[in-house]
């Protein structure tokens, strides 16, 4: 059918959810998976490697946080690269640089090499994950837009599940450089996303690469066409024109502080940093407490892997529950939720540690918690346009890998003074705010196409 004078956005949302659609998702969601697993692992290795190097408490803190410092400087950098030069490169690249830094773990022999090797990791990871939502929220059409970026995050529990079974089985059998080593072959997957990851169309056309963006376009309708068996697709419908800008490396910061997004960028930017400080200060040390609490390596590693799977399901009822009830009260219910059981989770460990107790409450409460990353995924590309997406997902990440940063170095200083129930119920008072600034400040997405959303905040 004619297509001329249609905007990407129109031609995109049109489009029916084929085989493509969900051939895009599975290597975007399974690079997500891979990030996930080496960034998860410092929990369950973080005892071993604490006993290895005779590790403070705060010490270990610090390591674990190490990451979270590279996270800070990869998300900041990576969003403004991506709104400059486009999605895909910065996907690419990012995917080798965690893959190599993951190699370079494996050969550390001090405690400060294997630090700045986990910084330069983080950096990898920090520029994978605001890519990888922006890019989806970009090509999947909004009646599954929620759906798919909050399914995508749930490749994050999955991968936390994965890292601790990889534990499980190989740390009694290798050492802990092995498994940073086995971690390192899945940045050859970066070679899938060569062949069969489009640029943004959205981003090829707001930077004025028109023809770029149709040749684009017509692949995507015909892969879309030919996966449904269709002899045409359906008519665009007219949306709302967003701004075409010359990409700029600056601009789109500027943007986010413009009086259109300043109220969204504070609320997202203050979510993030309570949501990571407590979700980061708990669970980056979930194996250590364990173990400090009297239970073996291997013991601790197992209970952990069994507490993440609550984080399964967790997901998968964010994904539908988002485009039912909506972004923002989903949000404030796994924020909430995620900070009473965390709470109770610290308690039960204070009052005896009954393992049936520790693990009922523990459950529960990544139940919730990898709900709420499914939410925030998804939220938060959304608030923003398409000259400011990746920015805009970029920073929110990156002021929330502060808060990942202080987590742990925060629990490293609070254990020794006020014990594991001190811990849990700091980091349920930090879901507590992050509840209230959604529910105070946050708008709803549920429904809305990117092109409309941007619209409404004009």
């Amino acid at each position: 059918m004619e297509t001329q004078g249609y905007s990407a956005a129109e031609r995109l949302e049109r489009l029916p959810i084929s085989g493509y659609h969900r051939l895009i998702f599975i290597i975007i969601a399974l690079a997500f998976f891979f990030d996930s697993m080496d960034l998860a692992m410092m929990t369950f290795l973080l005892g071993s490697i604490k006993a290895e190097f005779a590790l403070s408490s705060a010490q270990a803190g610090l390591l674990a946080s190490s990451s979270f410092f590279g996270m800070v400087l990869g998300a900041s950098l990576s969003g403004m690269l991506a709104d400059r030069f486009g999605r895909k490169p910065v996907f690419q690249w990012s995917i080798v640089l965690w893959g190599l830094a993951s190699y370079l773990c494996s050969t550390a022999q001090t405690v400060e090499m294997l630090t700045l090797f986990r910084v330069l990791l983080g950096i990898g990871m920090g520029m994978e994950f605001p890519i990888a939502q922006s890019m989806l929220s970009e090509l999947i059409p909004t009646r599954r837009r929620g759906r798919y970026i909050a399914l995508m995050d749930g490749f994050w529990p999955l991968g936390f599940v994965a890292a601790g079974l990889l534990s499980y089985f190989l740390l009694p059998l290798v050492g802990w450089r092995d498994i940073f080593l086995v971690l390192a072959i899945p940045a050859v997957f970066v070679l899938a996303i060569r062949f069969f990851i489009p640029e943004s169309p959205r981003w090829l056309e707001q930077a004025g690469r028109h023809g770029a963006a149709d040749q684009v376009l017509c692949n995507i309708e015909e892969r879309v066409r030919a996966s449904l068996q269709l002899a045409t697709l359906p008519t665009p419908e007219r949306l709302p024109r967003g701004i075409e800008r010359e990409p700029s490396f600056f601009s789109a910061f500027r943007q986010l502080w413009s009086p259109l997004y300043r109220q969204r960028t504070m609320m997202i930017w203050s979510v993030w940093f309570f949501a990571l400080l407590g979700f980061y200060g708990l669970t980056s040390w979930l194996s250590a407490l364990l173990q400090q609490s009297g239970f073996a390596v291997t013991q601790s590693v197992y209970y952990t892997v069994l507490i993440s799977l609550g984080g399964i399901p967790g997901f998968l009822v964010a994904a539908w529950l988002v485009e039912l009830w909506g972004r923002k009260p989903v949000c404030i219910v796994t924020l909430l939720g995620g900070g009473l059981m965390a709470f109770l989770y610290g308690q039960s460990a204070v009052f005896g540690g009954e393992v049936s107790l520790l693990i009922g409450s523990g459950l529960l409460m990544q139940f919730f918690l990898f709900g709420m990353w499914a939410v925030l995924y998804t939220y938060t590309p959304e608030l923003y346009p398409t000259s400011a997406r990746a920015t805009g997902s970029g920073f929110a990440s990156a002021i929330g890998r502060v808060g990942s940063l202080l987590g742990p170095l925060v629990t490293g200083l609070v254990f020794p003074v006020m014990g594991q129930g001190g811990v849990f119920a700091l980091g349920a008072l930090c879901f507590a705010v992050a509840a209230l600034v959604v529910g105070c400040f946050g708008v709803e997405t549920r429904g809305r196409s990117l092109e409309e959303l941007s619209e409404a905040a004009s």
